[in-house]
């Protein structure tokens, strides 16, 4: 019995010396040991200092850009330079209030918009539904910043 087992034992020090040989080297899977360069849309910039940017071109006036996955934000089909959203007044709701938006041709601020994250509903636009630029940008026929395969949400096509 010994001698199998000596024999079971030579086999899988011979087994476990032929993959050592193949592995690759504990060095060769270690994290490097110097800085990672990674390339930034900030071009090298560090993130204190700041970068002088294009203006965006924003389209005007124009047909609603379909959404691309569900519980998309809708996209803002118009120019929005010059426009005035402070915790005192908000330009959007000029047209997309509720009782003007009907006048101005404007699409109306969601149910949603007038609900607490409690459900409650409220008389006013939320305070966390406020700054329709947090979830709203403009459109643009702009070009993807990085190459993607993004496709759009099946129901949505």
């Amino acid at each position: 019995m010994s001698c199998c087992l000596g024999g079971l034992v030579a086999a899988a020090l011979a087994a476990g010396a032929a993959h050592a040989q193949t592995a690759p080297s504990a060095a060769a899977n270690a994290a490097p040991s110097g800085p990672v360069k990674l390339d930034s849309l900030r071009g090298g910039v560090p993130l204190q200092d700041s970068i002088a940017i294009a203006p965006a071109r924003q389209e005007r006036d124009t047909r609603p850009i379909d959404r691309d996955f569900v519980q998309q934000p809708p996209l803002i089909p118009h120019t929005i330079n010059g426009y005035q959203i402070t915790k005192n007044f908000n330009k959007c709701m000029d047209c997309h209030a509720f009782n003007k938006a009907k006048a101005a041709g404007a699409t109306r601020v969601s149910v949603t918009h007038f609900r607490t994250r409690e459900g409650q509903e409220l008389d006013n636009i939320s305070p966390r539904r406020y700054f329709c630029t947090a979830c709203h940008v403009p459109q643009t026929d702009a070009r993807p910043l990085v190459d993607n395969t993004f496709t759009r949400a099946r129901g949505l096509r």
